[in-house]
C-alpha cells in the first residue's frame, strides 16, 4: 500500500472515534519522521517506571525527577498477574493503581506510554501471566490458540476500558499517546511459522479495535501489520529501520544497564557509551527513545522472576533503586536530552546528508527549508581521539563519541566528555534499634493433613503449588534392614537427586543432609550427597524452593519446575533403589506461612524461642521476629542482611521480597565505555554478595513497633542484621577547560567574536547534607578517576584552598574553570582541567551556609 494511502487510513481512523454517540478528536497520529501531537512532530525522550516496583509515595516524586531529567514520557508494562490473580478477580489497589499511576503522570505534564501485552517479560515473574492461565483447558500461550486469544482479549479489553473509562487516552485529553500489544515477539513468530503470523496479526487487529485514538506499537516484531508500529528494543538501534517507509523509527527499550542474578556480579552500563548510542539513534534518524530502565525499583513480594532475579531491579538505571538520582548517568543524560531538543526543528524537517570526515568519522547534518541547521560528528574509532575538519572548522572528538552542533556550528555536547558530578553512595547506620529477636522452628516432623497429598511418583511443582508459596515438601520414606553393609563399617550410602529447579533442601530424619543449587544459566539442579541412615524405617523430606517463575523462553509455560527425579540411593547392599516411583507426600508451603506467622494478627499462634536460647542453637527453616521504631529522617531504608543465608523478609506483614547472600561470581576487572557494550564488560561486586541490602519503604512503617519478620532457610545470625539509610558519601568531578557547554549555544555569531562562556565544576550533596570537606582538589594535569585522583606533573598550588572557600559549609557549589580563580596559569598552552573530590555530611546547624556560586 502506497505510503499516502496508509497515512490517510491511520488519520481518518484517528481523528473520528465513536464513543456512543459522541465525536472525540484525536490528537495522536504518525508519519515517517516522528509522532505528530496536535499536528506537530515530535522527538521524545521517554523512561520505563514499572508502577509495582515502587510505592504510591514514591511515584510523585520519581515522574518529577524524570521530567527534571528531560523525559517527555513515562512508559510502563501493565502486569496482568497482579491485576488479575484469579480468573475475574480483580485488582488495582495500592501499587497496583495503574489509574492513579497514570493521574501522576498527568499531573507532572508528561504523556504516558501503555505496554499492555499483556505478555511482558520483564524479569517478571511468569513474565506477567497469571498461573492460573497455564490450567485453562487446551491453552498455549502466545499463539494462535482460541482459549489464549479469548483470555488476552479479555484483559486488554479490561485495561482499555479502564483507562477510557477514566478519559486517559491523548484522544480523551489524557497523557497516553502510544499503546503496545504483545511484547518481543519476533523470534517466537518466525519459530512457529503460520500459526505465529496468524497471532500477530490477529493481535494487531484485536488492538486497534478496541478505539484508543492513539497509534499501537509492537516491539521486536518486524512483521506488524498496518497501522501497527514496529519498534526496536536493545542496547544499539542505530541500524533499526521500521517495516514501511511510512513509520517512524522507535526505540522501545534502551537498556540502561542489565538486571541482576543471584549468585552474580552487578552490571554497570558507561553513561558515555549510553548518551553515543542515543545519540547515534537520533542521527540516524531516529524520533522516540525509551529508556528501559529510567527507575528499575524492587521486586517486591515474590515477583521477580527469571529465574534467581533478585529483590533489587536497580538496572544501573538513571534513577536508582531508592529513588536517588544516579549521577553521573542522570546528569550526562539530562544535558543529552536539552541538546538533542536543541536540534528538534532541523530533526524532524528534514533527512541527514551524511559526509564522511575521516576513515571512522562522519558528519549527519540535518537543514530545514527554514534554515534550521543541526550536525551530529561522529567518531566510530574505538582507540583513537579524531581531529575533523567540518564546515572550515577544526573539532575534537574523542573515541567512541559524537558532538552535537544545534547550529551546526557549536558544539554543545560531546557523549564522552562527563561535566556533571560522580556521586558515591554509601549505607549510613540509622538510630532505629532492633529490639530482642524471638524464633520459631519450621516443624519438620510432622504434616498437616489438610495441606497435605498423596501421589505415586514425583509431580511438577508449579502443578501442585500453583505458585501459592516457593516452597513444596516431598516426602518419603525408606527401610532398611539390620543387616546393611553400611551400617556394620561400611561405607555410607549416597542420595543422588535431579531436580528442575530451582534449589534443593535435603532433609534425613528430620536433619538438614544438605542443598543445592542451580543457576540463571542452568536452572537444574543435582544433588548428590551422603546419607546417615538408620536401622527400620527412614523419612527423607525434601524441601524444593522456587526463586521466580521463568519469564521468557519458547513457551516457557511447559517447562517444568521441582524435583522431577530420578530420585535413588547408591550403595545399599541390593545396588540401586530407585525411588522416582515410590509413594511421596506432598506438603505446598511451609506451617509458619499457613499459620501467617508475618502477619501481626499471625504471630501469636505459636511459642516463640528467645533470641539467645536460639543463637547457641542454630538450625535452618527458622523463623525470627522482632520489633523496631521508624528512624528519624527522610533519607530511603534498607535492612543489612549480611549476617544470614536465604530466605524471605516480612514488614507489618507486606513482603519485603526473597533475600539471598549467595557471593558473586565473574570477571570485575575495570571497565572502558568505548566499544560495544555487552553486561559483562563492566561488571562490579565479584566476591561480595550480590544482593546484601534490601529496600524497606518508609510508607510501610508505622512510628512504632514494626514487625519484621525473616524466614531463614540455611542458619544465619538475625542479631547483625541492621536497619540503614542510603546517602551520598562523596561528590567528584572533573571538567576542561574548553568542556561543551550549551551556555555557549548561538553565542558565536558568523564573522563577530564574543567571548565564551567559561564552564564549570557543579558539586551538590543530598538534601539535608552539606560538603564537610574536600578530599582532593587540583587545576592542572590531575591524574586518576573518582576515588582515586592524583596530582599530575602540572597542578595549581591555591586549588585545594579555592575549593575550600568556595564550597564548604555549602550543599552545593560551582566553581569556574578559570586561572583567575586559582591564582595564576600552572601550565601556559597546556589544556587543563578540574579535579575536585567533596565529602557530604550531614548539615548541622553551626555549619550550614548560603550556597554560593563563582
Amino acid at each position: 500500500m502506497e505510503a499516502s494511502s496508509v497515512s490517510k487510513l491511520f488519520l481518518a481512523f484517528c481523528w473520528v472515534l465513536f464513543l456512543g454517540s459522541q465525536v472525540i478528536q484525536c490528537s495522536v497520529s504518525y508519519d515517517r519522521k516522528a509522532l505528530l501531537i496536535n499536528g506537530h512532530r515530535r522527538i521524545l525522550f521517554s523512561g520505563s517506571i514499572h508502577y509495582p516496583r515502587s510505592t504510591p509515595e514514591m511515584w510523585e516524586d520519581l515522574i518529577q525527577k524524570a521530567k527534571d531529567g528531560g523525559l517527555d514520557v513515562i512508559e510502563t508494562y501493565v502486569f496482568w498477574n497482579v491485576h488479575e490473580p484469579a480468573a475475574g478477580n480483580y485488582n488495582f489497589e495500592g501499587r497496583y493503581d495503574l489509574v492513579r499511576f497514570i493521574k501522576t503522570i498527568q499531573k507532572a505534564g508528561l504523556y504516558a506510554h501503555l505496554r499492555i501485552g499483556p505478555y511482558v517479560c520483564a524479569e517478571w515473574n511468569f513474565g506477567g501471566f497469571p498461573v492460573w492461565l497455564k490450567y485453562v483447558p487446551g491453552i498455549s500461550f502466545r499463539t494462535d490458540n482460541e482459549p489464549f486469544k479469548r483470555a488476552m482479549q479479555g484483559f486488554t479489553e479490561k485495561i482499555v476500558g479502564l483507562m477510557k473509562s477514566e478519559k486517559l487516552f491523548e484522544s480523551q485529553g489524557g497523557p497516553i499517546i502510544l499503546s503496545q500489544i504483545e511484547n518481543e515477539y519476533g523470534a517466537t513468530s518466525k519459530l512457529l511459522g503460520a500459526t505465529g503470523y496468524n497471532y500477530v496479526n490477529w493481535a494487531a487487529k484485536m488492538a486497534v479495535e478496541t478505539g484508543t485514538g492513539v497509534p499501537w506499537v509492537m516491539c521486536k516484531e518486524q512483521d506488524a501489520p498496518d497501522p501497527v508500529i514496529n519498534t526496536c528494543n536493545g542496547f544499539y538501534c542505530h541500524k533499526f529501520t521500521p517495516n514501511k517507509p511510512y513509520k517512524p523509527t522507535i526505540w522501545t527499550e534502551t537498556w540502561s544497564g542489565w538486571f541482576t542474578e543471584f549468585g552474580g556480579p552487578i552490571h554497570q552500563r558507561p553513561v558515555e557509551d549510553l548518551a553515543f548510542a542515543v545519540a547515534r539513534f537520533i542521527q540516524n534518524g531516529g524520533s522516540f527513545v525509551n529508556y528501559y530502565m529510567y527507575h528499575g525499583g524492587t521486586n517486591f513480594g515474590r515477583t521477580a522472576g527469571g529465574p534467581f532475579v533478585t529483590t533489587s531491579y536497580d538496572y544501573d538505571a538513571p534513577i536508582d533503586e531508592y529513588g536517588l538520582i544516579r549521577q553521573p548517568k542522570y546528569g550526562h543524560l539530562k544535558e543529552l536530552h536539552k541538546s538533542i531538543k536543541m536540534c528538534e526543528q532541523a530533526l524532524v524537517s528534514a533527512d541527514a546528508i551524511i559526509t564522511s570526515l575521516g576513515n571512522s568519522q562522519q558528519a549527519y547534518i540535518y537543514t530545514s527549508e527554514s534554515g534550521h541547521c543541526a550536525a551530529f560528528l561522529s567518531n566510530y574509532d574505538t582507540k583513537s581521539a579524531a581531529r575533523v575538519l567540518f564546515n572550515n572548522m577544526h573539532y575534537n572528538l574523542p573515541p567512541w563519541s559524537i558532538s552535537i552542533l544545534p547550529d551546526c556550528r557549536n558544539v554543545v555536547f560531546n557523549t564522552a566528555k562527563v561535566g556533571v558530578q560522580t556521586s558515591q553512595m554509601q549505607m549510613l547506620p540509622t538510630n532505629a534499634e532492633i529490639f530482642s529477636w524471638e524464633s520459631y522452628d519450621e516443624d519438620i516432623s510432622s504434616l498437616d493433613d489438610s495441606s497435605t497429598m498423596t501421589a505415586l511418583g514425583l509431580l511438577d511443582q508449579m502443578n501442585v503449588t500453583r505458585d501459592a508459596s516457593d516452597y513444596l515438601w516431598y516426602i518419603t520414606s525408606v527401610d532398611i534392614g539390620s543387616t546393611e553393609s553400611f551400617l556394620h563399617g561400611g561405607e555410607l550410602p549416597t542420595l543422588n537427586i535431579q531436580s528442575t529447579g530451582h534449589a534443593l533442601h535435603v532433609f534425613i530424619n528430620g536433619q538438614l543432609s544438605g542443598s543445592a543449587y542451580g543457576t540463571r544459566e542452568n536452572r537444574r539442579v543435582t544433588y548428590t550427597g551422603k546419607v546417615n541412615l538408620h536401622p527400620g524405617k527412614n523419612r527423607i523430606a525434601l524441601l524444593s524452593v522456587a526463586v521466580g517463575l521463568q519469564n521468557v523462553g519458547g513457551h516457557f509455560e511447559t517447562w517444568s519446575t521441582g524435583i522431577l527425579g530420578p530420585v535413588a540411593i547408591h550403595g545399599l547392599d541390593q545396588g540401586k533403589w530407585d525411588l522416582s516411583r515410590a509413594k511421596w507426600t506432598y506438603q505446598v508451603g511451609l506451617k509458619g506461612e499457613i499459620m501467617n506467622l508475618v502477619s501481626p494478627n499471625g504471630i501469636s499462634s505459636v511459642e516463640w524461642m528467645e533470641g539467645l536460647l536460639a543463637a547457641q542453637r542454630p538450625q535452618p527453616l527458622r523463623w525470627h521476629k522482632a520489633y523496631f521504631n521508624a528512624p528519624e529522617g527522610d533519607e530511603p531504608l534498607a535492612l543489612d542482611m549480611e549476617g544470614m543465608g536465604k530466605g524471605q523478609i516480612w514488614i507489618n506483614g507486606q513482603s519485603i521480597g526473597r533475600y539471598w547472600t549467595a557471593y558473586a561470581k565473574g570477571n570485575c576487572n575495570g571497565c572502558s565505555y568505548v566499544g560495544v557494550f555487552k553486561p559483562p564488560k563492566c561488571q562490579l561486586g565479584c566476591g561480595q554478595p550480590t544482593q546484601r541490602w534490601y529496600h524497606v519503604p518508609r510508607s510501610w512503617l508505622n512510628p512504632t513497633q514494626n514487625l519484621l519478620v525473616i524466614f531463614e532457610e540455611l542458619g544465619g545470625d538475625p542479631s547483625r542484621i541492621s536497619l540503614v539509610k542510603r546517602s551520598v558519601a562523596s561528590v567528584c568531578a572533573e571538567v576542561s577547560e574548553y568542556h561543551p557547554t550549551i551556555k555557549n549555544w548561538h553565542i558565536e555569531s558568523y564573522g563577530k567574536a564574543e567571548e565564551l562562556h567559561r564552564p564549570k565544576v557543579h558539586l551538590r550533596c543530598s538534601p539535608g547534607q552539606a560538603i564537610s570537606s574536600i578530599k582532593f582538589a587540583s587545576f592542572g594535569t590531575p591524574l586518576g578517576t573518582c576515588g582515586s585522583y592524583q596530582q599530575g606533573p602540572c597542578h595549581a598550588p591555591a586549588s585545594h584552598e579555592t575549593l575550600e572557600r568556595k564550597c564548604i559549609g555549602k550543599q552545593r557549589c560551582a566553581v569556574t574553570i578559570a586561572n583567575s580563580n586559582f591564582g595564576q596559569d600552572p601550565c601556559p598552552n597546556v589544556l587543563k582541567r578540574l579535579s575536585v573530590e567533596a565529602v557530604c555530611a550531614p548539615i548541622t546547624s553551626t555549619t550550614a551556609q548560603p550556597n554560593w556560586r563563582g
